[in-house]
């Protein structure tokens, strides 16, 4: 039996940005948190001494998430830390990045996502949390297509999150919900800045056409919310715009 000395968060890529402000929201609630990051640990750190004061422990954990061999012993840090975790932020995201082979989205974004949840369930008690973050362009990838370099990435994300739908039942039947919070373009994170550098002018149109975008602290807080709040498992939760 999984038994965890504190309330304990996982969120993967928490060295910045959204993932970050997850991570210190988290805390706010009393969580411990484990703050994975991929290559930039005077992030991961910083974000730690956050967390700590605020009263709560935390684990640093440099995983590259298609890396089985880190993510294993990622969790075993964080099995020999806490005893086990509460909550696993699917925060981790990508495809955009240079010098990756043609799959690399795919292998982030769909097998990375499954073998990490493979990994963690066992920690997970009843009553623990999945949540799937995503963006309404990957979220809404089978209805509306997409073209261009972002294409991937869209593709990807959805059959990662297909994925992690398809085994709702085997999540019910553990007591554990999985909710999954989709947003619009996020004012300041890489994703606009990488689809700037693509097709110049795809950020202001996004805007003009909705009105506004949402910001990185309304996107940690819904994210944040749907991690905690029963009253989120199973549902899908949209920041920003659809249209």
């Amino acid at each position: 039996m999984t038994t965890i000395r504190n309330r304990v968060a996982l969120v993967t890529g928490a060295s910045r940005g959204v993932g970050a402000s997850v991570a210190l929201l988290l805390a706010q609630k009393g969580y411990d948190i484990v703050v994975n990051y991929h290559s930039k640990r005077a992030r991961g750190e910083e974000v730690a001494e956050q967390v700590r004061a605020l009263g709560r422990r935390a684990l640093v954990s440099q995983a590259d998430l298609t890396n089985d061999f880190a993510v294993a012993s990622m969790i075993d840090a964080v099995e020999a830390e806490f005893g086990g975790l509460n909550i696993l932020v699917l925060n981790a995201s990508g495809g955009l990045e240079k010098g990756k082979p043609p799959d690399y989205a795919m292998q982030l974004n769909l097998t990375a996502q499954v073998r990490l949840v493979d990994l963690t369930l066992r920690l997970i008690p009843p009553g623990g949390r999945i949540v799937f973050v995503t963006s309404h362009l990957a979220h809404f990838y089978a209805d509306r297509g997409m073209v261009g370099a972002y294409e991937p990435v869209a593709a990807s994300k959805f059959a990662g999150e297909q994925a992690l739908r398809r085994r709702q039942p085997e999540f019910d039947a553990l007591g554990i919900g999985l909710a999954v919070v989709s947003g619009d373009l996020i004012e300041g994170t890489i994703t606009p800045r990488l689809l700037e550098r693509i097709s110049r002018g795809t950020t202001q149109a996004r805007r003009e056409q909705v009105g506004s975008l949402p910001t990185v602290a309304e996107f940690a807080r819904a994210i944040a919310d749907a991690a905690v709040d029963a009253n989120f498992a199973g549902r899908t939760v949209f920041v920003g715009s659809t249209d």
